[in-house]
């Protein structure tokens, strides 16, 4: 069977590629307008005018280089050719020398009852060097679900900037259960992973950074934060988290609700959230706020660049 692997040549070519199906589909139009995506980074496996496998990275708009690799779909029987596929984009989208963008799948809540389809894409990967880092919850607040009231021990205010939000979240990287982090302090330090979030991605958002909000005690003292934001989709709770000493007392719940209350206060649709499988403390939090698990998803990351 002779197979043609190449990426699209435009949007025109999008129901090509639609041929196959996931979640993300009804976004890649969107995506291309906003140069989230480039038709140079949407690949596919063709026979004879059918897609039997395809592949595509995402990355924030303007990039020159993608940031995650978002969309992996094969057809049945063709699990090497859908290896295939991604070595040979790889060495097209991925610059010589570099680690591959991660790779991340929204899968249902439910996917251990039946894990063949979840497993079988995980393997082709893995044989391409990938593995598993994590797997998150997604989880989903929807208007009408009850806000818990301010208790009335924490005070909300802005950041004074972003110094400030660089030196909270430098201190609550500490003993992080997030593995991200985790993986990031294995090569840099808390201030740089700090940094990187921060300037790679929170100050991105085109929401207003005033809707940012430290918590603190009644003397001043902060106790933790939340950054309320919407990205292209829709709002988000970005980040959250409570800073060391100040753990284990409940203050999470506090500024979560801060967080949603922000949001809500705008005529949402939802607001989404994501937290590792792992991280039990925060996932218990979100679940008492009333933050539904809608979706896991489990993301893969390489250590060296894929090589021939």
């Amino acid at each position: 069977m002779h197979v043609t692997f190449r990426p699209i040549t435009g949007p025109d070519e999008l129901p090509l590629f639609l041929q196959l199906t996931y979640d993300l589909d009804d976004e890649v139009a969107g995506d291309l307008e906003r140069g989230n995506r480039r038709p140079e980074w949407i690949w596919i496996a063709e026979h004879d005018g059918t897609v039997v496998a395809r592949a595509a990275w995402w990355s924030r708009s303007g990039a020159s280089e993608p940031y995650l690799m978002d969309f992996f779909d094969f057809a049945d029987g063709h699990a090497e050719t859908a290896e295939t596929l991604v070595r040979t984009a790889m060495e097209k989208v991925v610059p010589h020398g570099s680690v591959p963008p991660e790779y991340i799948r929204f899968i249902p809540p439910d996917w251990q009852r039946d894990p063949a389809a979840v497993q079988q894409r995980m393997a082709v990967l893995e044989r391409l060097g990938a593995r598993l880092l994590v797997e998150r919850l997604r989880l989903e607040w929807r208007p009408g679900t009850p806000v818990a009231p301010d208790d009335g021990r924490l005070r909300f205010r802005g950041f004074t900037g972003a110094e400030e939000a660089l030196e909270l979240m430098t201190r609550t990287v500490e003993g992080t259960l997030d593995a991200h982090n985790r993986a990031d302090l294995t090569r840099m330090s808390p201030r740089a992973v700090a940094e990187e979030h921060f300037h790679g991605e929170l100050e991105r958002w085109p929401s207003p950074q005033e809707w940012w909000r430290v918590g603190t005690r009644p003397d001043g003292e902060p106790v933790g934060f939340v950054f309320p934001a919407r990205n292209d989709y829709g709002p988000i709770i970005a980040y959250i988290g409570v800073l060391p000493g100040h753990r284990g007392h409940g203050y999470i719940d506090a500024i979560l609700a801060e967080g949603t209350r922000v949001l809500a206060a705008h005529d949402i649709p939802r607001i989404r959230a994501n937290t590792d499988v792992g991280n039990v403390p925060m996932a218990r939090a979100f679940a008492r706020a009333g933050y539904v698990n809608y979706q896991n998803q489990i993301d893969m990351t390489w250590a060296p660049a894929i090589t021939g």
